[in-house]
Order: structure tokens, then C-alpha cells, then sequence
């Protein structure tokens, strides 16, 4: 990746006022300079291209009762998206800058993140509720009336975009995926591997790490995956003959829909389908839809590991059989949920749900 590909996270002060990104949220409200330039010690992520700022948001943490909105809400931790706009252009950054919010919100472990918004901005609110948003009340200032929109991270509804980023546990089959590394770098920046124990989630960040992921394999295995299953992401070794301390479990994703090559009337609808949200050229996906066993899973990637997991930790610690096939692997809740433990994943975003038969 090169370094224009990554999202910017500095001072208020430090970013360009003048640039004619803000000069839509200057005319939505009044005092937004004045108010810029107060937060001139704080920090925001913003996007930055060779035409100028194409997206930026502005995080805080509160803990107090919404009493300037009607209905008020009660008092309690939430992330306010002080600040959310982003320049459409058929890209995932809107995508990126919500789940930005979201890894924020499991870092700090705050179950409720809001936001303020005016109802002509009907994409974005779209894209909102598509992650979960809903609307909870109004908020009017002189500036006019806006739509309060709340994502509640305790509550479970089944739809799996709806509930991210959480992972359902109980009336699910976990499995273990294995990726090569060079896939697996593009796949999951916010995974790249720097060291077995210590990650930032909210500092590596990067505007290809979209939420829904796209996966093209040949292995058997996955015909058994059901939507919603939690999936453990397993980079390979990136140094033959070193498994056992270079092969590590990274990420969790969900299963969101299984597809076959029968399921593609044709090359294009295979190549449409595919090349949003795939790490693969056009070239190799040409190449997979050549072969006669062809599987694409799409999934959306809902925690990192703060721990990072190696293959003996996984064998020794969390039961993993040393002699099975790693490269797709279903796993027990007992092993499952050992690798959530230990992979420092905050576990109340495991949702507990009650088995039944599948």
C-alpha cells in the first residue's frame, strides 16, 4: 500500500480550513468555523487525495443525558460522530469511515454511537441505517432541524450488517480460514502483521479496509459455512519451514453469503459481483472462473485480535489439532470461544445466543 492510501489522523489545526470540502458544512452551520477553530488541540481522521480532503470525521466520547433533542435520551457512554461528511464517488470511503467509528467504539467499549444529521443527505443516511443506525429523535438549532440517528451495540436483530461489528455465538459454526499473506496484507490492513502482542486498532487504518470482504477459494469445506458463521482468519507463514511462530490467527469475520460458480449465469456477473470487495485483479478472477470448483465467500470483517495468536498457542492453548488440514477448519465454541479469550477480543461483542438445531 502506498501512503496515499491511508486515512490521516492529526490536529484540527493542522488540517486545511480553506479547503473547499468544508465549504458545504460552513453553509449547513453557522458557527462551524468558529468551532473548527476551538478544536484546534483535538484530532480527526480525513482522506486526502491530489484534489484536496475527500472525507473527515471527528470522534468524542460522552457520558452525559441528550437533553437538547426530542425525545432526550438518558445519560450514559456514547461516541458522538461530531462531524461526518464524505465526497461520493462510488467509492467505499463512507463504508470505511463508519466502521472507523465502529473500531473506535469496541476499543473504548461504548455500546451506543450517534449521530446529527440533515435529511437531505439521503445516501449517507442510507448507508447509516444500512450499518445499524436508526432514527431516535430530532435536534433543532438555528442552524434547522436534524435527525438524531443511534446505533445501539446491545442489540442483536439477527441481520448481519445491521449488527455489526458484533459476532454471534451459540447458534453458530465456527470455522478457521486460512490466506496467504500476500492476500491477507490486502484483505485486512488493520491485520497486518507488526508484532505478536502489541496492535493499535485505531491508529493502522487504511480506506481499502471496507467492511464487507469478498474471498475466492477452491476448498470443499466452505459448502458446509451458513450464513452469520463466525470465521477466524488464519495468516499462513510467510516464512517456509516457520508455521509454528509466523502462521497466526488475526481477525474475526462473519459469513454473509456463500456463492458457487452456478451461481454466476456468466464471466461478467461473476466479475461484478466480485470486484468491489476482492484483493484479486481482474486477471486472477478470470483465472478462478476458469476452474471447475469455484466458491466466493462474502463476510464482513467485524474484530481485529489484539493478541495475535500463533500456530503453537493455537495447538497448545486452544486445542487446535496439529494433524488436520488447516486451510478451512471447523471449530468448536469451546476453541472458539478460547481464541476470543485469548486473542484479547472485548467479549462482550460475543453475543451469547441460544443453540439451535441447523
Amino acid at each position: 500500500m502506498s501512503k496515499s492510501d491511508f486515512f490521516k489522523y492529526d490536529f484540527f489545526k493542522n488540517i486545511n480550513l480553506s479547503d473547499p470540502f468544508f465549504d458545504s458544512l460552513k453553509e449547513d452551520y453557522k458557527e462551524f468555523e468558529e468551532w473548527f477553530r476551538k478544536k484546534a488541540d483535538d484530532k480527526a481522521y480525513y482522506y486526502e487525495d491530489e484534489n484536496g480532503i475527500q472525507a473527515f470525521l471527528y470522534l468524542k466520547i460522552e457520558d452525559e443525558a441528550l437533553t437538547d433533542i426530542t425525545p432526550p435520551l438518558p445519560k450514559n457512554k456514547r461516541i458522538k460522530i461530531g462531524t461526518l461528511k464524505i465526497n461520493p464517488h462510488g467509492t467505499r470511503l463512507g463504508e470505511r469511515f463508519i466502521k472507523k467509528a465502529l473500531d473506535y467504539a469496541v476499543v473504548n467499549d461504548i455500546k451506543e454511537v450517534y449521530v446529527t444529521i440533515f435529511e437531505k443527505h439521503k445516501p449517507l443516511i442510507e448507508l447509516l441505517k444500512k450499518y445499524g443506525f436508526e432514527h431516535v429523535a430530532w435536534k433543532t438549532t438555528d442552524n434547522g432541524t436534524e435527525s438524531v440517528m443511534l446505533k445501539d451495540l446491545n442489540k442483536f436483530t439477527g441481520d448481519i450488517l445491521k449488527d455489526y461489528p458484533l459476532v454471534s455465538i451459540g447458534n453458530t459454526t465456527p470455522y478457521l480460514l486460512s490466506i496467504y499473506p500476500e492476500y491477507h496484507t490486502k484483505l485486512f490492513p488493520d491485520s497486518i502483521l507488526h508484532n505478536e502482542s502489541g496492535y493499535d486498532l485505531i491508529k493502522d487504518i487504511s480506506h481499502t479496509n471496507s467492511i464487507e470482504k469478498v474471498y475466492i477459494c477452491g476448498m470443499d469445506g466452505v459448502v458446509d459455512m451458513k450464513p452469520g458463521d463466525p470465521i477466524v482468519i488464519y495468516r499462513t507463514t510467510d516464512i517456509p519451514n516457520r508455521a509454528e511462530y509466523r502462521s497466526v490467527a488475526t481477525s474475526i469475520c462473519v459469513l454473509k453469503e456463500l456463492k458457487t460458480k452456478n451461481d454466476f449465469d456468466s464471466l461478467d456477473s461473476f466479475l461484478k459481483y466480485c470486484s468491489k470487495y476482492s484483493v484479486f485483479s481482474q486477471h486472477e478472477l478470470k483465472r478462478f472462473f476458469s476452474k471447475k470448483k469455484l466458491y466466493v465467500l462474502r463476510m464482513t470483517y467485524n474484530l481485529a485480535l489484539s493478541k495475535r495468536l500463533i500456530r503453537k498457542k493455537l495447538i497448545e492453548q486452544c486445542g487446535l489439532d496439529r494433524n488436520l488440514r488447516w486451510s478451512i477448519m471447523r471449530l468448536t465454541e469451546q476453541q472458539f470461544e478460547r481464541i476470543i479469550k485469548l486473542g484479547g477480543v472485548n467479549e462482550s461483542f460475543i453475543i451469547n445466543q441460544t443453540r439451535v438445531r441447523r
